[in-house]
């Protein structure tokens, strides 16, 4: 389910006009995450540290809602749920895309995320399902590399909206402090600094709950 968001009397309306006619309307920032806390429980919860912390960034994601705001037809609208389209890795080295839905409970979501990533590691291709929405996150893990910058391969003739969140190779430092980075790319005619920054700072909260 979505909702139409009244452009004309939203206060970012000059900003979404001037910014979504842009050829790259998307800007982004990497940033050094702290997981030692949220690994130390994923692994008292015997879970995977992948889908604990992507469970993490969904629910910052569905908490904010400019996170939340995908554009049709030169309108917004304001998604109730947002998934994720993950990449998912196989043992010959290729990758599917994927669609974990996004649950509260963490329970449900890691079953369903266990579920899609083995039909995902159990067929070829990139492409092993249609996707009809958008309301989703475009997600990667890049566990071998500690990058300080990201970028990605975008067609710009392609209406897309829908924020990408990618990790980093986790680094564990001499005190047992560990830390990945985290690259996030937003639509600037949806999203400022401002939402990006309470984005990152609630989702560090979070990990460190």
């Amino acid at each position: 389910m979505k909702t139409l968001l009244d452009i004309e009397n939203w206060s970012r309306k000059e900003h979404f006009h001037f910014f979504r006619q842009f050829e790259e309307p998307f800007f982004g920032a990497t940033v050094e995450i702290d997981c030692t806390k949220a690994y130390a429980t994923a692994k008292s919860l015997n879970t995977s540290f992948f889908i604990y912390y992507l469970h993490k960034t969904l629910v910052a994601v569905n908490t904010t809602e400019s996170f939340r705001y995908r554009i049709t037809d030169d309108q917004i609208y304001v998604c109730d749920q947002i998934n994720a389209s993950a990449t998912i890795g196989r043992e010959d080295g290729s990758f599917g895309f994927s669609l974990i839905e996004y649950n509260a409970d963490f329970e449900i979501f890691t079953t369903n995320a266990l579920t899609e990533i083995e039909r995902i590691q159990n067929t070829t291709g990139l492409f092993t399902r249609t996707f009809t929405d958008d309301n989703v996150i475009h997600f990667s893990a890049i566990p071998w590399l500690d990058f300080t910058s990201l970028s990605h391969a975008r067609s710009y003739t392609f209406p897309d909206s829908c924020p990408k969140i990618s990790f980093g190779k986790m680094k564990i430092a001499e005190n047992g402090k560990r830390t990945m980075p985290m690259s996030i790319h937003v639509h600037h005619g949806l999203v400022d600094g401002l939402h990006l920054g309470q984005f990152v700072d609630f989702f560090q909260d979070i990990m460190n709950q």
